[in-house]
């Protein structure tokens, strides 16, 4: 059975298939996301929001979504730094 991680405003990714949580603000992220996007490859979660927070896929795909990376790992239920 699949476990699932709500990243804001109804939209829900699951656990098993994410690699990385990260933060939007740094240029290499930036990049990543432009050529998801070129590649057909983005998933925009934000509803419309300023992107706070990146997951990155095993299937390589970058979902974006509103939700800072370390709420989203609070539901994840890692512990904080």
């Amino acid at each position: 059975m699949s476990q699932f991680i709500n990243i804001g405003y109804g939209n829900i990714v699951a656990v098993e298939r994410i690699v990385a949580i990260v933060t939007a603000e740094s240029a290499p992220i930036k990049r990543l996301i432009t050529k998801a996007r070129e590649e057909s490859q983005l998933i925009d979660a934000t509803q419309g929001r300023k992107t706070r927070g990146v997951i990155i896929t095993d299937n390589h795909q970058v979902i974006l979504s509103a939700l800072q990376p370390e709420t989203m790992a609070s539901r994840l239920g890692s512990p904080k730094e």
